[in-house]
């Protein structure tokens, strides 16, 4: 269905195919070795990807979801199709994706690289050890950074500028932060150490979190304090904030 929409999307627009460097293809897998290819101006990371994709069938569900949860919860036109070929935000996700299925492997060297690919690529740096829930929206995606034992929950939703770094006092393995699910990060957002964001709560633009915040909650300011309730989440199935 994806692939059916972009191919449909590019015949449509000729000029939209040549600027993306986009020909024909056939399954997911080769249509996100081929953007990649063109997005990175590397086609041995193009190869990669579509080699990835190829033989992990689930992580072709995984960034399937990713790609439509960002068109629902995005107000920009053409639905899916759109959202993949045009959203830096979800090509920094697959990147991701791909980097840490190679991290999980063993290839932690290839996966080094392939992050320094998407990052140079993408403008953000996130490690391939850093573990990404499925319906992530990275908005805009510029400037995202996360760090090596970070966790982010499902149906996160993230602007751009957040970082999710360390404090440099701990080598654990719980030095950076966590993320429940459902919260949402506001642009230029710093979240820094092993604390936990319960499952639905919001951290504003420009917040500096350095503390736990509870379920539910709203964490405001520089050093944030939480002040009130949750008022904003993009979560499918709305849980009780």
């Amino acid at each position: 269905m994806l692939v059916d929409d972009v191919t449909r999307l590019l015949e449509a627009s000729p000029q939209t195919a040549a600027v993306l460097g986009l020909k024909s293809f056939e399954g997911f897998a080769q249509m996100a070795g081929a953007l990649f290819a063109s997005l990175c101006s590397n086609r041995a990371a193009g190869n990669v990807v579509a080699e990835i994709y190829a033989s992990n069938p689930e992580l072709v569900d995984l960034s399937c979801h990713d790609i439509a949860e960002t068109a629902r919860r995005n107000f920009e036109p053409g639905g899916a199709a759109a959202a993949l070929l045009f959203s830096r935000g979800v090509q920094a996700i697959m990147g991701h994706r791909v980097a840490h299925h190679l991290w999980i492997g063993g290839s932690t060297d290839l996966a080094l690289a392939m992050k320094a690919t998407f990052g140079r690529a993408f403008s953000t740096d996130i490690h391939p050890a850093a573990q990404i829930g499925a319906g992530i929206w990275l908005d805009h995606g510029l400037g995202f950074v996360a760090g090596e034992t970070a966790v982010i929950d499902e149906d996160v939703s993230i602007w751009h500028n957040v970082t999710l770094g360390s404090t440099l006092n701990d080598s654990g393995t719980h030095r950076h932060p966590r993320i429940g699910r459902g919260v949402v990060i506001g642009a230029g957002a710093t979240l820094l150490g092993g604390i936990t964001v319960g499952a639905n709560a919001n951290i504003a633009a420009g917040a500096i979190v350095v503390q736990d915040v509870p379920q539910g909650a709203l964490a405001v300011g520089a050093k944030a304090s939480v002040r009130g309730q949750a008022k904003v989440s993009f979560s499918a199935n709305k849980e009780a904030i």
